[in-house]
């Protein structure tokens, strides 16, 4: 099952809304937006350019931290980390597109610290599912689905963006 590009469009705008609310509520200004590759890589630099913040978001390619990667390896096709800036003392949005167990934002989270010690770290998902692992939660969420455990969902795109339900292969 795809989302249409609607569908999928009205999330972007419910995530980036939601984000300069909580923004302007927290009195941030300037973060810095890093996304995990692929797909949160594709919604960090969309919301960097809908918000008004100049430049590219940064990304992490997150698979040496993953304490999977034994098992996994390296995913062939995935860009190496791009971190332009320090995150010391800055307030970072950490952008995903989906929110399963929990391991990926716990690596990336690992890898954002050995670039510096944030003030924050907020946490926007497009997608949050059920089978979390770990205690991890999204601050800003698109939408939460429960899932059958044969179903995975993906971030098709980048231009554009569009998630689809599929069967695990």
């Amino acid at each position: 099952m795809k989302y249409s590009k609607t569908q999928t469009q009205d999330l972007l705008l419910k995530i980036e809304n939601s984000l300069r609310d909580y923004l302007l509520n927290n009195n941030i200004k300037n973060p810095i937006i890093i996304g995990v590759h692929t797909g949160g890589a594709w919604i960090a630099d969309w919301l960097q350019k809908s918000l008004g913040f100049e430049g590219k978001a940064a990304s992490l390619n997150i698979s040496f931290y993953r304490d999977d990667f034994s098992k996994v390896g390296v995913n062939p096709r995935v860009d190496p980390t791009a971190m332009p800036v320090s995150v010391d003392d800055k307030h970072v949005i950490l952008v995903d597109d989906v929110l399963f167990t929990g391991r990926t934002t716990r690596a990336a989270i690992n890898e954002i610290f050995d670039f510096g010690r944030p003030l924050s770290v907020t946490l926007v998902v497009l997608v949050e599912r059920n089978g979390k692992e770990l205690p991890i939660s999204a601050d800003i969420v698109g939408e939460k689905l429960e899932l059958d455990n044969n179903k995975n969902i993906k971030l098709l795109g980048p231009d554009p963006m569009i998630l689809e339900i599929i069967d695990k292969g």
